[in-house]
């Protein structure tokens, strides 16, 4: 070693001379002989670093030249030393001959600054295509004062940099995996973190039960599967992703390894390179084609397979080692948890989304007090709902609501409240009457399940919005009441769309529960634009955009109605809608004077008479006298209980509509009640009969008395 050789040299010269120095100023002999172990120890420390150091060591020149090195930089393969003293560092480290480590050398020389742990890669082999080598260099000067040179020290850092890298995939899988509950993006996000620093090319598959939210049982994993190519990237694909149809069939020819994965529920690690049996897909020999080593994990989580992660890496690359297979286990693991989540909201979600169908009108019948048509735009589980109620006297219930809640408790909420509504409308109740009552149902069942200790506040019904509208199409007036929920658009015929003037009260289960009742006047031909805040927002407060854009998606209004709900929909709907949308578009209709007669009657026994012979009158000119006999039955029973029980004039209408309609108004404010007479009554048959001989009878309030009134089918 010449280095270490002519170092030393001059280590003895610089002795003696201090020596020297020491006996001409009379210093003790005992002094005199420190010099000499400073000697020896200089040639312990150079005999170690030459001879004992298992850390390669070389010494360069000012032009990095090798003149000097260890012996174990001699035994170092990954750097051969053959003829290279006297060499540049480009001829005998080619794999060291980079622009950033002659930069660093130089600099080094220049300043006197050490660097350390410095990082590149280099001296690859095929056992190690990857290496990293990590160096090291400080600044020597001669004692005499010659040119610097430098000493490198060179170590293999592959193993160390490898798990530096699979520490940091680690990491951002934590953090990248999951952030959303779809599993076809949560598979994807473990493909693009795992390429290329732990494979070249990772497929996931998940089974097609999963994307459905099930599990199939473990026992069914042996038989043939059907697999979806959820996750794929591959250093050697165009952009890195994969090109074609998502998903894949795995049948019998999977490989067994593979399908041990599945079964046995067990990675592998398969390092030589299989041949692909033929009943493989295209897909699959396209993996493995190129692929020396190869990993398969399975995708379980909570008791349950949910697919398959494989692994690839190709020619030219360094094998899979028994850490990457445990790096992979970790990333799969966290992967499936996160695929399970995925799962068990898809699942909740489709059940969610099945029971909100289920509960919203599957058909709306057709009515003679409006033509309608609806519209659904599904984005999230929101129980968002509409309703169309037929009324007594051919009137029509309009209704729409959304809840606060999402997902099962939103179909939930949205089914207690469409029967809740239906049962209070059956009643004839006033929109106001009829939001007060709905207000104080809601408060109480909250009330109710606030003390489980397992419900949360968000599950509870109150803020729930609501809208109802009662359209009378004899008066052809409209009366709407709000808890909440934006008014409805109204475009009468010839005239630009405004929205009616609402009071708008609080949601259902807040506040006080006071509502009050708008009224307006909607002629035959009328367009009632109802929907959910999602597509009608702040509809109040700043109308003109709005408005806007309503005039020029009905135009033009003789549309059939399913077009218009199109056209609403296309021009309101936002881009990425945050909640589901909700539109119930009516056409209002009438029912003119040839279909409706009434009738004022004094308060007089002799009223009866006359009431049986106006209303056979009225059947003759509707061409209804099978219905006479029964019709003028029922007139005499609700008349004869009116001048019975009441003091002032007594009104009574008949409706032709879908069913004849009879009316019978008083100004006694007593409700009747149905009962059984016995055999020995004299009275309180009449109210049986007339349940009897009708399809529907029922009563509600006017503003001074009350009506009864009875329908009776019209048959073709």
């Amino acid at each position: 070693m010449s280095v270490a050789h002519e170092r030393c040299g001059r280590g003895q010269a610089g002795t003696t001379r201090r020596g020297s120095r020491a006996q001409s100023g009379g210093v003790d002999s005992s002094h005199s002989r420190a010099p000499d172990r400073g000697r020896g120890l200089d040639r312990a420390v150079l005999d170690a670093l030459f001879a004992d150091s298992p850390h390669p060591l070389y010494v360069l020149d000012g032009t990095l030249r090798l003149i000097g090195f260890n012996e174990a930089a001699g035994d170092f393969a990954v750097l051969p030393l053959g003829g290279a003293l006297g060499q540049p560092l480009r001829r005998w480290a080619a794999g060291l001959h980079q622009e950033p480590v002659e930069a660093m050398l130089h600099e080094v020389l220049a300043t006197g600054e050490p660097r350390r742990d410095v990082e590149v890669a280099g001296g690859a082999t095929p056992d190690a295509p990857d290496r990293v080598l990590a160096l090291s260099a400080f600044r020597l000067r001669d004692a005499d004062g010659g040119p610097p040179g430098v000493a490198l020290s060179v170590v293999d850092a592959t193993e160390r940099h490898r798990a530096r890298v699979r520490l940091s995939v680690l990491r951002e899988a934590n953090a990248r995996i999951g952030t959303s509950l779809d599993t076809v993006h949560t598979a994807q996000e473990l493909a693009d973190i795992g390429v290329p620093d732990l494979a070249d090319t990772i497929v996931v598959d998940v089974l097609d039960a999963v994307l459905r939210g099930d599990v199939p049982p473990v026992e069914s994993l042996g038989h043939d599967l059907l697999l979806r190519c959820a996750g794929f990237r591959s250093v050697r694909a165009a952009n890195g992703h994969r090109s074609g149809e998502v998903g894949c069939v795995m049948e019998p020819g999977l490989t067994s390894r593979y399908k041990e994965v599945l079964t046995g529920g067990r990675p592998v690690l398969i390092t030589e390179h299989d041949t692909v049996p033929a009943g493989c897909g295209e897909q699959e020999a396209a993996q493995a084609d190129g692929a020396d080593s190869r990993m398969a994990v399975p995708l379980a989580a909570r008791g349950g397979v949910l697919g398959l992660a494989r692994f690839y890496r190709g020619r030219g690359t360094a094998p899979f080692t028994e850490d990457d297979l445990r790096l992979a286990t970790e990333l799969t693991r966290h992967t499936a948890l996160c695929l399970d989540n995925a799962r068990l909201y898809t699942r909740e979600r489709s059940v969610a989304r099945i029971l909100q169908l289920s509960l919203r009108p599957a058909h709306v019948p057709g009515h003679s007090a409006v033509a309608t048509a609806h519209s659904y735009l599904p984005s999230s589980t929101s129980g968002d709902w509409f309703d169309i109620i037929p009324l007594s006297g051919a009137r029509v219930g309009l209704v729409v609501g959304e809840p606060p809640t999402r997902g099962i408790r939103a179909a939930v909420t949205m089914g207690g409240l469409r029967a809740a509504i239906g049962a209070l409308a059956s009643l004839d109740l006033t929109p106001e009457e009829l939001l007060e009552r709905l207000h104080d149902l809601v408060g109480r069942l909250d009330a109710e399940e606030s003390r489980h200790p397992d419900e949360s506040p968000d599950s509870l019904r109150a803020g729930t919005s609501c809208l109802y509208a009662v359209y009378d199409p004899v008066a052809q007036r409209c009366t709407v009441a709000s808890a909440g929920h934006p008014p409805p658009a109204v475009a009468r015929p010839d005239e630009p769309v405004t929205f009616a003037q609402v009071p708008v009260g609080p949601a259902l289960g807040r506040g006080a529960p006071r509502y009050r009742a708008g009224h307006f006047d909607v002629p035959a031909g009328t367009l009632m634009v109802l929907c959910n805040p999602v597509l009608l927002r702040d509809a109040s407060a700043d109308s003109g955009d709005q408005l806007a854009r309503l005039n020029s998606a009905l135009q033009p209004r003789d549309r059939p109605l399913p077009d218009i709900c199109d056209a609403l929909l296309h021009d309101l709907a936002p881009d990425h809608p945050a909640d589901d949308g909700v539109l119930l578009v009516a056409r209002t209709l009438a029912l003119g004077a040839d279909k409706v007669a009434s009738w004022s009657l004094p308060n007089e026994p002799q009223a009866v008479s006359l009431a049986r012979e106006r209303t056979e009158e009225r059947l003759r000119h509707w061409c209804l006298e099978d219905l006479a006999f029964t019709a003028t039955l029922v007139v005499s029973e609700l008349v004869t209980n009116a001048v019975r029980y009441s003091t002032g004039p007594i009104r009574l209408r008949l409706v032709r509509d879908q069913a004849l309609i009879i009316e019978v108004t008083d100004d006694s404010s007593t409700a009747p009640q149905l009962r059984q007479a016995e055999d020995d009554d004299e009275h309180g048959r009449g109210l049986a009969i007339t349940a009897q001989l009708t399809e529907r009878w029922g009563t509600r309030r006017e503003h001074r008395g009350k009506t009864i009134w009875a329908e009776l089918p019209i048959h073709d």
